[in-house]
C-alpha cells in the first residue's frame, strides 16, 4: 500500500462522536445548550470583570483571559460536531482539518498555561504574601499572559510543520469527533519513530509541562496552608484555590485519560468521551464555578446597579 502525500489528500472522513443513530438527536439537542451556556457564562464572566473595579485584580485579569479562551476552544470544536450529527458522512477537508488541529491545541495548551499562572498566583498570595505586589504585578500580569500566546504559536507552528509532514495511507477515516494529534497520527502512514516523537512532543507540552509546574505550585501551597495556626487563615487560603483546584481536577483529570493511557487500555471510543470534557464542559464550568464559588463575583452585579454604571 503506498502512502500519499498529504498534499494529494484533499478530506477526512469523521466517525463522530458515537456510531449509535438512536443518540445522535439528543446530542444534537443537548450540545447546542452547552455551548450557549458556554457563550453567555464567558462573556458575562469578561463582562462582569471589565464593569467591577474592585475585580480590577491579577488573579481576574487571569480570569478574563481563562474564559476568552474556553469560548475559542469551544467555538474551534462545537459547530463543526452540531453539523456532523445531522449529515450522513462526516466529511472535512484537509486545510479544515489542519487548521482545526492547530487552534485547537492553541487553545487547549493556552488554557493549561494560564491554569499554571493563575496557580502561580496563588502561590504568591499565599507563600509570599508580604511580596505579592510586587511579585505580581499589572505589567508582569501582562508579560506573562503575552508570553503564553506568544511562545506558544511559535511551538504550534513548529508542532503543525511536524504534522503536515505526516503521510497518509488510502484510509481517511478518522476515529474521532474533530481532528487531533492521536487519531491523525494512527492514521498515518509515516515511520513509527516519527510518529512517536510527534504523539511524545504533544503530550509533554499539551500535558506534562503545565502540570508538573501546577502541581509543584501546589506542593509549596499546601505546605504553607498546613503550616498556618489559625483555621480562618487556614479557611481562606484553600477558598483563594478551591474554584482552581475544581478546574485543574476536571481538565487534567480528562486529558490524562485520553493522551496518557496505551491505546490497548483507553480505546478511542472511550477517549472521545473524555475528551468531551476538556473541549465542551471544561470551558462551559469555568465560569459558572468562579461565579458560583468567588464571594466578590457574586456580589458584582450588585455593586454594579448599585454604582449606576448599568442604567
Amino acid at each position: 500500500m503506498d502512502p500519499r502525500n498529504p498534499s494529494s489528500l484533499t478530506e477526512f472522513i469523521l466517525t463522530g462522536l458515537t456510531e449509535q443513530p438512536q443518540l445522535r438527536l439528543p446530542l444534537f439537542l443537548l450540545f447546542p445548550e452547552i455551548y450557549v451556556i458556554t457563550v453567555m457564562g464567558s462573556q458575562d464572566m469578561i463582562t462582569l470583570i471589565g464593569l467591577s473595579s474592585h475585580l480590577h485584580t491579577h488573579m481576574y485579569y487571569f480570569l478574563i483571559n481563562l474564559s476568552f479562551i474556553g469560548l475559542c476552544q469551544s467555538t474551534v470544536i462545537t459547530p463543526k460536531m452540531l453539523v456532523n450529527f445531522v449529515t450522513e458522512k462526516n466529511i472535512i477537508f484537509y486545510h479544515e482539518c489542519m487548521t482545526q488541529l492547530y487552534f485547537f491545541l492553541l487553545f487547549i495548551i493556552a488554557e493549561s498555561c494560564m491554569l499554571a499562572e493563575m496557580v502561580y498566583d496563588c502561590y504568591a498570595a499565599i507563600c509570599k504574601c508580604l511580596l505579592y505586589n510586587a511579585i505580581i504585578s499589572y505589567y508582569r500580569s501582562f508579560q506573562l499572559t503575552a508570553a503564553v500566546y506568544i511562545l506558544w504559536i511559535i511551538q504550534l507552528t513548529f508542532h503543525t510543520c511536524l504534522t503536515l509532514r505526516l503521510y497518509f495511507c488510502k484510509a481517511s477515516v478518522i476515529n474521532h469527533y474533530f481532528c487531533d494529534v492521536f487519531p491523525l497520527v494512527e492514521l498515518s502512514c509515516s515511520s513509527i519513530y516519527f510518529k512517536e516523537s510527534l504523539a511524545l512532543v504533544c503530550s509533554s507540552f499539551k500535558v506534562l509541562i503545565p502540570a508538573l509546574t501546577i502541581l509543584i505550585s501546589y506542593i509549596f501551597i499546601l505546605y504553607k496552608t498546613v503550616h498556618i495556626h489559625s483555621t480562618e487563615g487556614r479557611s481562606k487560603a484553600f477558598s483563594t484555590c478551591s474554584s482552581h483546584i475544581l478546574a485543574v481536577a476536571v481538565l487534567y483529570g480528562s486529558a490524562a485519560f485520553m493522551y496518557l493511557q496505551p491505546s490497548s487500555v483507553s480505546p478511542m471510543d472511550q477517549g472521545n468521551v473524555s475528551s468531551v470534557f476538556y473541549t465542551g464542559i471544561v470551558p462551559m464550568l469555568n465560569p459558572l464555578t468562579y461565579t458560583l464559588q468567588d464571594k466578590d463575583v457574586k456580589l458584582a452585579p450588585k455593586k454594579i446597579l448599585e454604582s449606576g454604571k448599568c442604567r
